[in-house]
């Protein structure tokens, strides 16, 4: 047996010390994972026992203690030298005769294997790297595209080298290891042609939020350096782990990226083997993965994850390399290391960043974290720059690059042009635990040198970058501590980028569910005219319709997915709990702004009692798109298999009105009572509490809306600044209706919450409704702790 190759069918996750973390894992996952379907290609290690062979012979050690022994690291210029120093002392040493003979002779095997036209990726492995708590991700060097013997042990030679890279350095100081007692085994594995395809990384936990229910993905075109190192803004996919393992296959969510570029293979012999180019309007306006071959990566993710998490003993979050072959288009892992970041946070405690004032949007991207940050900025464009900076500083850069983290590590925050979630940036903003926004296109233009700006990352998936000091809370909560009431307390949601995030707070539920806020947000368009564009007269409103529509069968395909989508990701980010979605609820002159969608919509004097609701959904003039909401609400409970989806009826006027919508669902595949499907209705007219008894018997719950329930007690129009001063929840006309509506859903053994507005401004509302013994209270996020505690404090 070689003493200094060792296979990866020879090595296991014990042999860190032998062969670094990465190696190690590698060797776990062919030998243990294959079996089970994950694909991997084959390779070797050279050992860490190589490594020290050639400083041995080289006399090298000595040499390094004098670069490294009382190195000041926050001394930019003074790293950079001593770094610079130390690699060029260990490609010096080169490789001992053995270790060549060694590595050429499993050259040979792979080419055997594989075929003699194969090139190879060569990967630096530190022994100890991919720790739960140390990544060292990106700190060492990779090589790719590597073609012929001498390049093999060129590139060996200098990932030897890559260990003392300036932010390896820096790194192993900050982490406390020793230099000289961190060693360096090269990988040397045949490479996946994803230049003729797609790559790029994934989690088994969503990096933001540290929701464990999902496999968040992101890829890109070409070779997967591109996506690490945050060069292109990326596709993002979400899988939902508990469904998936149910049987359920289905992508919960999908983000299109701009993939402004791929890396691919330089044509011909070349000192530069890999090169970037850009890609097509055609490939940045398609995903670059199909949702299939998504699943397949969730399967393979949720595979890897459930290995590691056998082996120590609890659940151990994943991040993994992919790779898709553009020859046999097979998909393979190219590595895959223990998540450091969100696996080390707290559960119990709740972090809440609120943005409490307002400023001017300088420029928005990719949110990475959730906190908010204040700072100068420093506009870096070259790393000579970077001895410029200071600590407290915003960086603001294209993109950053692992030689940049001595000095992202005093930043206040990181704002680039370019970048994914995944992206260097947003990884070590992570672990740093500071907020970044990243994709920012146009930041290093638009922001200046100086100029004092707010970074927000607590307002759901976009960043922002404000003018000046914007004003903001931190609120931390010992969830531990709280004492749970009675009365269930839900959570109002309509945006799905606040979900994950949102359903750490201690709630039964999402209470209410608005399809006006995604299908303003998500698809824009009015459904009629996706469904008939002929009909579209307005060019500009024609155009974006097309355009939104690409790569869809037509319109009423692109609605379907756009919504289930949304209210998919609210409710598998709240599974197993209730997630109540109302049905759209947009008056005449609400939909008549949306994209096409003035010809389609009556002109009404007053649009809030008029053509709304229930009214719309059987009406001649929309029932076809009343078909594309039950086509998305079936999809997410029947293809997504979120069956804590319920439904409910908005501003249902009559009882008959009540039995031909239900009946109208159930034609396209929402059935009440199959597959558990409950349909509420919104108690909201004075109606649906006179005539309670009726209503009761159609609908499984209510959902009391105090908004429009007071305007009409009251009669007053509350979209009218003139009589709003009359408008009071608390009035004790309306406060006498509430309480018919408790009593008469309990009477008839239904289900009875309130989603409105009061009890979220209004503390006295909520023990009222408490004390006439409503079974639930849905709140607007901000206001959910106080009015549980308050609850609870009550006896509630």
């Amino acid at each position: 047996m070689a003493e200094f190759v060792r296979w990866f069918s020879d090595l296991t996750i014990e042999d860190v010390p032998l062969v670094g973390g990465k190696n190690a894992s590698l060797g776990e996952m062919y030998r243990e994972l294959t079996p089970l379907g994950v694909k991997q290609a084959n390779g070797f290690a050279v050992t860490a026992e190589g490594y020290r062979a050639a400083l041995d012979a080289a006399g090298a050690w000595e040499k390094l203690h004098r670069e490294l022994d009382g190195l000041d690291k926050s001394d930019v210029r003074a790293l950079h030298k001593a770094g610079q120093s130390c690699r060029e002392i260990v490609y010096a040493a080169g490789l001992t005769p053995q270790v060549r003979d060694e590595i050429l002779e499993a050259m040979e095997k792979l080419y055997d294997e594989y075929g003699n036209d194969i090139s190879v990726a060569v990967r630096s492995s530190a022994t100890a790297e991919d720790l739960p708590t140390a990544s060292f991700a990106g700190q060492h060097d990779t090589y790719l595209n590597i073609a012929g013997n001498e390049m093999v042990l060129d590139a060996v030679t200098r990932c030897n080298a890559s260990l003392f890279t300036d932010r390896a350095i820096s790194y192993r100081i900050d982490k406390g290891f020793d230099h000289f007692k961190v060693y360096l085994s090269a990988c040397v594995m045949k490479m996946i042609r994803s230049d003729l395809a797609s790559s790029g990384v994934m989690f088994t936990v969503d990096t933001e939020s540290g929701h464990p229910d999902f496999v968040f993905i992101t890829s890109a075109f070409g070779l997967g350096e591109n996506v690490v190192q945050g060069a292109v803004d990326v596709d993002e996919f979400l899988v939902h782990k508990p469904r998936f393992r149910d049987g359920f296959r289905a992508v919960t969510r999908r983000v299109l990226g701009a993939k402004q570029m791929k890396m691919v293979y330089a044509a011909g012999r070349t000192r530069e083997p890999i090169v970037n180019k850009p890609t097509s309007a055609e490939e940045q306006a398609a995903f670059s993965i199909t949702d299939d071959q998504a699943l397949v990566l969730a399967d393979y993710a949720i595979k890897i994850e459930d290995h590691y998490s056998r082996h120590r003993g609890h659940t151990t979050p994943m991040d993994i390399e992919w790779a898709l072959d553009g020859k046999d288009n097979e998909l393979y892992i190219v590595q895959a290391r223990p998540e450091t970041v969100t696996s080390q946070a707290d559960a119990n405690v709740m972090e809440e960043y609120v943005v409490t004032g307002k400023g001017e949007t300088r420029v928005t991207g990719r949110a990475v974290g959730t906190k908010c940050a204040l700072g100068k900025v420093r506009v870096i464009r070259s790393t000579e720059q970077l001895s410029e900076f200071k600590p407290g500083e915003v960086l603001v850069s294209d993109t950053t690059t692992p030689d940049w983290e001595p000095v992202m590590k005093t930043a206040a925050a990181i704002v680039t042009n370019r970048g994914g979630r995944t992206c260097h940036a947003a990884i070590v903003a992570r672990e740093l635990g500071i907020p970044a926004v990243v994709g920012a296109e146009g930041a290093t233009a638009t922001l200046k040198d100086g100029e004092t700006v707010t970074i927000s990352c607590a307002e759901g998936d976009v960043g922002r970058v404000y003018a000046g000091e914007v004003p903001f809370e931190t609120r931390r909560t010992d969830l531990a501590t709280l004492k749970k009431p009675k009365t269930h307390i839900m959570v109002n949601l309509g945006n799905p980028e606040l979900a994950l995030k949102t359903s750490f707070l201690p709630v039964d539920g999402v209470g209410l569910a608005r399809l006006e806020f995604i299908i303003n947000e998500y698809i824009k368009a009015h459904p009629m005219a996706l469904l008939h564009p002929d009909k579209v007269e307005d060019r500009e409103h024609r155009a974006a319709i097309d355009k939104m529509v690409q790569g869809h069968a037509n319109g009423g395909d692109f609605f379907v997915q756009r919504l289930s989508e949304g209210v998919g990701t609210i409710a598998a980010a709240f599974w197993p709990r209730p997630v109540i979605a109302r049905l759209s609820d947009f008056k005449s002159n609400e939909y008549a702004q949306l994209i096409g969608g003035a010809p389609f919509e009556p002109k009404e004097e007053n649009p809030m009692i008029g053509f709304r609701g229930a009214a719309r959904y059987t009406h001649p003039s929309f029932e076809e798109a009343f078909v594309l909401e039950c086509r998305a609400m079936a999809r997410v409970r029947d293809e997504m298999g979120l069956t804590n989806l319920k439904l409910m009826i908005p501003f249902c006027r009559r009882v008959d009105e009540a039995d031909r919508v239900i009946e109208f669902m159930g034609k396209h595949g929402l059935e009440r009572g199959k597959n558990g499907l409950e349909i509420y209705v919104m108690c909201e007219i004075p109606n649906n509490v006179i005539a309670i008894d009726e209503f009761a018997k159609r609908f499984d719950g209510f959902s009391i809306g105090s908004n429009d329930l007071t305007q009409l007690t009251l009669g007053v129009d509350r979209d009218s600044q003139i009589v709003a001063f009359d408008f009071d929840e608390r009035d004790p006309g309306v406060m006498a209706f509430l309480k018919q509506a408790v009593d008469g859903a309990k009477r008839n053994g239904r289900h009875v919450g309130i989603c409105g507005q009061a009890p979220s401004d209004y503390p006295e509302m909520a023990r009222y409704l408490v004390d006439c013994g409503i079974d639930s209270i849905s709140l607007t996020p901000d206001s959910v702790l106080k009015t549980l505690q308050m609850v609870a404090e009550m006896g509630g």
